[in-house]
């Protein structure tokens, strides 16, 4: 037998053991790990006052972090909760700062 089909044959036997096993991703751990440096972020003071100097709350963010945290964990009822939180609370200002400004006719 000759090299190129001994390696052939080994394609064959790799193909046949990876279609043979069901693999599965989960990236529960990465996941965690991501949004726990997200809070860590939203939690420190120069990144809460850089957002606030673009208009943006960081303890609303925390809450949408911790939220998405939550639902990604199955804990659908809390994530509602605090996603419904988040929603009302970013349109309540945007409707506060809509009336603050003068309406031009």
């Amino acid at each position: 037998m000759s090299d190129d089909e001994d390696d052939s044959d080994e394609g064959e036997d790799l193909g046949q053991t990876i279609e043979g096993h069901a693999f599965s991703v989960d990236p529960t751990h990465e996941i965690e790990e991501i949004l726990s440096d997200l809070d860590r972020l939203l939690k420190n003071g120069d990144v809460a006052s850089a957002l606030a100097d673009k208009g943006i709350n960081a303890s609303l963010a925390l809450l949408g972090s911790q939220a998405l945290a939550a639902y990604l964990q199955g804990r659908k009822e809390q994530a509602a909760e605090d996603f419904l939180a988040v929603s009302e609370e970013i349109s309540d200002r945007l409707a506060l700062a809509g009336a603050d400004k003068p309406k031009l006719n």
